[in-house]
């Protein structure tokens, strides 16, 4: 089943109060407003929209009131809470399963079978781990993406204890390309606690799947254990929040509690006494898929259009007419007032103060609720492509990459020395001397920087040159060229990678051995406290003092089998050819192709 994400974040509308007292057998009423404010209602306490009336007999003119330009900003309607309730899914059930009946095999998805009560134990188990994969891997991602991953993963790891033996290098190398690597790490931690504390199965209810396993909440639990063991649960991903919200109308705040509230109630009546739970829930995830799109939805297609309040809006003769709807609920009529129905304001007490105002003349895509989403967190890292060579023109061109931690953005994986949030206005030459800084922390040995030409510095550099001179073949730092930015965008963050291609010579015939680990500044995204800071910067001034008199090349590493030297669990050097290949992440693959294009002409 695929997911989309909820949509974005709050925006408040504003109205007025609803006055019962310009009610009359006569007429029905009708808000506009501009702006709303909230008030609290003296008798209940409560916090009720208020809208301005506009009242209109049945017998006047078809038109509606309209502001001094002759348009609504925003119109809306009193109807009551209950108009968002399905009091009898049975009908849509059964025109929902019939639909799905169609369409399930549509799409080629591996992991999508007929429920088979025949199964025993751990038959069901070993079901709702194929569940359990593709549902995570289809978190914010498509189904045509997931298919070749989820078919790999399935021959590499067949069963749960297949996974829980293997290494977060292994995971992450088969979920490479797909995104959202912590969703791979929790899928290994949550098998190895499967394996190790709850006998190697995956528990067949909702309320132990979700407070026992990482990385799942409501709305997997609900599809695992509807799908695998059957049980009456809901879900509400994206699809089916979007589906619901059309189907009962609810034009209100997407990422309020009371609206999900309302939402998680509707999928649960979808479900109730079903002898078919995962088909139903497997059938209104694919149907708000397929069907109920964001944009351009086919609700000449869709199973559940006679119950369907936002196509019955968009629809009526008279534009007033769809503001008053009644629950979508029971058997279609078979008349056309089915689109019309009789009006009937609800008792103050019963009305909906959740709804914000619709536009004028509202469509089916104005359900649910359009917000601004939240602008993405800006970052700007230094990324450090840094290769060796033994000499200028070797054909042996190595790189360094720094695994990141184990927990957090990206957790696990590889990527070039890196330098995090700096500041927008860094200097050039303050730029230069990141990779310096980094690489005296990675390297056993510290490399001779570029040349300095800086008045300041020229002293610091004579030093330098001096300590430097007493090997014949120093390892030292030949270049630093920039390669200029992109841009990769996470859920949350807007980074900007500024790229600089540096490149070390000498040192010795082998690639610079490397620290046990890398201990200060911004290595791989972390960050340091200042006394840790301070540790480290003693530790690598002691480290370099050593290091400067010894030859090079007797601090050099043997190349292990493979063409890849390293020393470290979190630095290694590797061949040119294996960089792609390696346990990068996407935004990292991009550098190095960004990189890449400097060397037609640069090397």
């Amino acid at each position: 089943m695929a997911k989309r994400s909820n949509v974005t974040p709050d925006i408040d509308s504003d109205g007025d109060y609803y006055d019962s007292s310009k009610e009359s057998d006569a007429s029905f009423t009708l808000t506009t407003t501009k702006k709303r404010t909230r008030q609290t209602n003296a008798t209940s306490g409560k916090k009720r929209r208020v809208s301005k009336l506009v009242n209109r007999s049945k017998d006047s003119s078809d038109s509606i009131n309209e502001g001094n330009n002759g348009d609504l900003d925003t119109v809306s309607a009193p109807h009551a809470m209950s108009s968002h309730v399905i009091t009898d899914s049975a009908p849509l059930q059964e025109a929902l399963l019939a639909w799905y009946a169609g369409v399930h095999e549509a799409r080629g998805m591996p992991w999508r079978k007929p429920y088979d009560a025949a199964l025993n134990r751990d038959q069901r188990a070993q079901r709702a781990y194929e569940v359990w994969i593709s549902e995570i891997m289809l978190q914010q991602t498509q189904v045509v993406t997931v298919i070749p991953y989820y078919n790999r993963w399935m021959s590499r790891f067949p069963t749960i204890n297949d996974l829980a033996a293997s290494d977060i290098e292994t995971v992450n190398a088969l979920w490479k390309g797909l995104g959202y690597y912590s969703r791979a790490a929790r899928l290994l931690a949550a098998a190895k606690k499967v394996v190790n504390e709850l006998g190697g199965r995956l528990p067949d209810n909702a309320r132990d799947m979700e407070a026992k396993i990482p990385g799942i909440g409501r709305y997997s639990a609900g599809a695992i254990c509807s799908i695998a063991y059957n049980e009456c649960v809901p879900v509400l991903d994206g699809n089916v929040n979007r589906l619901l919200s059309r189907v009962l109308a609810l034009h209100a705040n997407p990422k309020a509690k009371a609206t999900l509230d309302i939402l998680w109630t509707g999928a649960e009546a979808m479900v109730r006494k079903s002898e078919r739970a995962g088909d139903i829930n497997q059938a209104l995830i694919e149907l708000g898929a397929t069907v109920c799109k964001v944009r351009d939805p086919d609700c000449n297609s869709c199973p559940l259009q006679h119950w369907c309040k936002a196509y019955r809006y968009e629809h009526a003769d008279d534009p007033v007419r769809r503001l008053c709807i009644s629950s979508p609920s029971g058997a279609p009529s078979a008349s056309d007032n089915a689109l019309a129905p009789t009006y009937q304001v609800p008792d103050i007490e019963e009305l909906c103060n959740l709804c914000d105002p619709l536009p004028p003349r509202p469509s089916v895509t104005a359900f649910p609720m359009k917000v601004d989403r939240k602008k993405a967190r800006e970052e700007l890292d230094i990324v450090n492509v840094v290769e060796w060579r033994h000499h200028t023109g070797s054909q042996d061109r190595w790189f360094l990459l720094v695994k990141r931690p184990e927990g957090g953005l990206l957790a696990g994986l590889h990527e070039f020395p890196t330098e995090s949030s700096v500041s927008k206005t860094l200097s050039a030459t303050a730029m230069q001397e990141i990779p310096r800084r980094l690489l005296s922390d990675l390297l056993m040995v510290p490399p001779r920087p570029c040349r300095l030409t800086s008045k300041k510095t020229r002293n610091a550099q004579d030093h330098l040159d001096t300590a430097f001179s007493k090997a014949e073949d120093p390892l030292r730092i030949a270049s630093i060229k920039s390669a200029g930015d992109i841009t990769h965008i996470f859920s949350h963050i807007r980074k900007t990678y500024r790229i600089q291609w540096v490149v070390l010579e000498g040192g010795g015939d082998d690639p610079p051995s490397l620290t046990s680990r890398p201990s200060d500044f911004d290595i791989g995204g972390g960050t340091l406290r200042k006394s840790q800071k301070k540790k480290a910067t003693t530790s690598r001034r002691q480290r370099a003092e050593a290091a400067s008199p010894s030859p090079p090349d007797s601090q050099s590493v043997e190349p292990p089998e493979g063409g890849r030297a390293q020393n470290s669990t979190t630095a290694r050097w590797l061949l040119m050819k294996d960089v792609p290949e390696a346990n990068i992440g996407t935004g990292v693959l991009k550098v190095w192709k960004q990189v890449s294009t400097l060397w037609a002409t640069e090397v």
